[in-house]
């Protein structure tokens, strides 16, 4: 009677704490299953899950790896987290622990590294846009993110026009049949606001004209220099969403490790 008498008036285990951690992690959990979910969903489309090998196909970057990956991650950490805080399990907690402190660790690492090797970092963009520039028709998602980000940033190839030359479709080799011979996509096309309907041969032997003569039609300046500039336009906002999930993590830790503890002093009165 006075072990039960000391258990109630001792330490127990705050239940803010507890459903706090709970709710927190079923909508990461959920968030995952959902990403996940897509990812997986967009390979059965293109008819990746029924051919394993066709994932080392792609000679550039398949965006569905995002959905796979962050998925997969926040699938996991959500499970462990939701799991460990509903049945108080100790080993799972120290686990969602653990894991968000190694991301936490890996994320303060690159950024360091970024910084710090920013030419390198520039020159691993270029190869990247440049092999995905290569593979631009082998794969309609890798083609829809090169589009929206030629759209977005206002950008054509990653230093200009003239990088759609590595394409076989675009490039401007006499023995190069292609109709989009000496083109670019019609997400480098500089949009007329009186066009209603999207003209997708605006960039159609745009190249053969000379450099001013294109500045007419289609965005001349790299992707590299404008995402550069888009970043330092917008650091404040970008410094801001890194901080703020920074911040989410070390909350999510610290919530878990007060967790455990609370579970600890409660199990230590038994």
């Amino acid at each position: 009677m006075s072990r039960k008498h000391h258990h109630l008036k001792g330490a127990e285990v705050s239940c803010c704490v507890k459903y706090f951690l709970f709710g927190f992690n079923i909508i990461f959990w959920l968030l995952g299953a959902a990403f996940l979910g897509i990812g997986l969903w967009a390979w059965a489309e293109k008819g990746v899950l029924s051919n394993i090998s066709s994932i080392t196909d792609l000679g550039g970057f398949d965006p569905v790896w995002l959905f796979i990956v962050v998925g997969a991650v926040m699938f996991i950490l959500g499970f462990a987290g939701c799991i460990g805080a509903l049945r108080e399990n100790t080993v799972l907690l120290k686990f969602f622990s653990v894991f968000l402190g190694l991301i936490f660790f890996l994320e303060l690492t690159a950024g360091i590294l970024a910084f710090v090797f920013k030419d390198w970092i520039k020159d691993q963009l270029n190869l990247f846009i440049n092999n995905n520039v290569k593979a631009y028709r082998d794969d309609i998602d890798l083609q829809n993110l090169i589009d929206f980000a030629q759209e977005y940033w206002s950008c054509c190839g990653a230093h200009g026009p003239n990088d759609w030359n590595q394409n076989i479709y675009f490039n401007c080799t006499e023995m190069n049949p292609s109709r989009e011979r000496c083109g670019v996509p019609f997400s480098c096309c500089v949009k007329d606001p009186a066009e209603d309907v999207l003209n997708t041969q605006c960039g159609y032997d745009v190249r053969l004209q000379g450099e001013l003569d294109q500045q007419k039609y289609i965005y001349t300046k790299g992707c590299v220099g404008q995402f550069e500039k888009w970043l330092q336009d917008n650091l404040i906002i970008v410094a801001g969403i890194f901080v703020g999930i920074a911040l989410l993590q070390i909350f999510g830790i610290c919530l878990a490790q007060n967790l455990v503890s609370d579970i600890k002093a409660v199990k230590a009165n038994w």
